[in-house]
């Protein structure tokens, strides 16, 4: 193997790194450990500090009045959760434009299986809870959550179609959506209307920014940190609404054509071909400088601004802000009262929403489009391979916690939803990684 360039013992350090967050099951891998991680720490001597810790809080002086004084673990959900449902906005807005998304015939199929996952996870909730505080908890097993539904199925590996990938992302994406406007329309309260009505006048300026043709990250990040998301926090909205907006004012259009952007770079690499450099010099000359940012600059211009920032903040919600997000919401006590954890129904509503509503809604409402020949099942898929993605859907970690957070203020139906999401998730994920292998193993041995 040829090296183009000269090994550094760094790099003994870096590509390992490199390599693991390369791979799809990286993300549901390092969730899963940051997740014991959080129970480890909240069933030990070290419980008291770890939920301390997630209290303090800080915020900002002006004038001796503080702003913004969140706790530790509110600004977790509300700030650094931002960025996740940011890059969900970026995710969505390139799948309707060029991915899965964009074609209504290839659309209606993962459109319809994520309505009826969301659908029938919260009648069943709402069967077992029709009343009271318990009765916010409806949304919790509604969602999927991408990362660890995802990495279950990456390490299955080339055995799996791709069109079952693509179905299934496709599906939590929609699935996602449908979480941002559950928490939009039922989990937000107490509203400001003037600070609303703020934050969609600076929403508008970068749409219009936006249209006018600005490229410019720093602007829609000034305009979207320092406007829109500011005025919804104010405002009683929920940060994560902001952040989805905000993500689809990104533009998605390139500056410069990709043939008029390959004659640009043949034309820059020649001239830079030609220029002799500075003998026995490690550094460039000023003309090689000059063509190096002629061809940084086309390239710029040759990426849409939405999948540059998606591409640059995907690994940092994948591997930094989700890990976080689990150790500060997944630590739950399991020194419990069993009777105490059945005192209401929220965790087996939890529990039966994610495992059985999610199965029947996903793989009912996409065998009777089938069926009914609306839409046309993907090439690689069957019922049986049908059934894995739909008990994979029911792995409900990240986005349930979430939804958790915002349903319940009392500690006790908090911990009774945790201990549902976790049941459902475990079983559901090996109940689908076991459909999926003996499905894939079939195939091959029929082949």
């Amino acid at each position: 193997m040829i090296r183009d360039y000269k090994t550094k013992p760094i790099d003994k350090i870096v590509h390992p790194v490199q390599r693991f967050i390369q791979q799809e099951k990286s993300g549901g891998l390092l969730l899963g450990i940051s997740v014991i991680i959080a129970l480890i720490l909240a069933n030990s001597p070290l419980s008291v500090g770890y939920h301390h810790s997630l209290e303090q809080t800080f915020g900002f002086m002006w004038n001796g009045q503080s702003y913004f004084d969140f706790s530790i673990h509110h600004w977790i959900n509300d700030g650094l959760m931002s960025v996740f449902f940011f890059v969900v906005g970026l995710e969505l807005k390139r799948e309707i434009i060029g991915g899965e998304l964009s074609n209504p015939r290839k659309a209606m199929l993962p459109i319809v299986a994520a309505i009826g996952g969301m659908v029938m996870p919260a009648l069943i909730f709402l069967a077992l809870n029709p009343s009271g505080e318990m009765q916010k908890g409806w949304g919790i097993p509604m969602a999927t959550d991408i990362a660890f539904a995802l990495g279950v199925l990456f390490l299955l590996g080339s055995k799996i179609p791709l069109s079952l990938k693509v179905f299934l992302t496709a599906l939590a994406i929609v699935d996602d959506l449908g979480a941002v406007l559950v928490i939009a329309f039922f989990y937000t309260s107490d509203i400001n209307m003037y600070f609303l009505f703020v934050g969609f006048i600076i929403f508008g300026v970068m749409y219009l920014g936006n249209k006018l043709g600005i490229r410019s990250i720093f602007f829609y990040a000034l305009l979207g940190i320092g406007g829109v998301w500011t005025c919804f926090v104010i405002s009683g909205v929920h940060a994560t609404i902001a952040a989805v907006l905000a993500a689809f004012t990104i533009p998605a259009d390139v500056k410069i054509k990709e043939n008029i952007f390959i004659t640009k770079i043949t034309a820059y690499l020649e001239s830079f071909k030609n220029i002799d450099p500075t003998e026995n010099n490690p550094t460039l000359t000023n003309d090689q400088l000059h063509f190096l940012e002629k061809i940084n600059e086309a390239t710029i211009a040759a990426t849409p601004p939405l999948q540059r920032l998606e591409h640059a903040m995907h690994p940092i919600v994948t591997f930094v802000i989700i890990p976080i997000f689990a150790i500060a919401n997944a630590g739950v006590s399991l020194d419990i009262d069993l009777n105490s954890l059945f005192d209401t129904n929220i965790a087996i509503g939890v529990a039966l929403g994610l495992l059985v509503g999610k199965v029947i809604g996903v793989v009912g409402f996409t065998a009777l489009f089938i069926k009914l020949k609306i839409a046309k099942i993907p090439e690689g898929m069957n019922i049986r391979n049908l059934l894995g993605l739909g008990f994979l859907a029911s792995i409900g970690f990240t986005m349930s916690l979430f939804v958790t957070s915002l349903a319940f203020t009392h500690e006790e139906y908090q911990t009774q939803a945790k201990i549902g999401i976790f049941a459902a998730s475990i079983i559901g994920g090996i109940i689908g990684y076991t459909i999926l292998n003996k499905n894939s193993g079939t195939a091959e041995s029929d082949e």
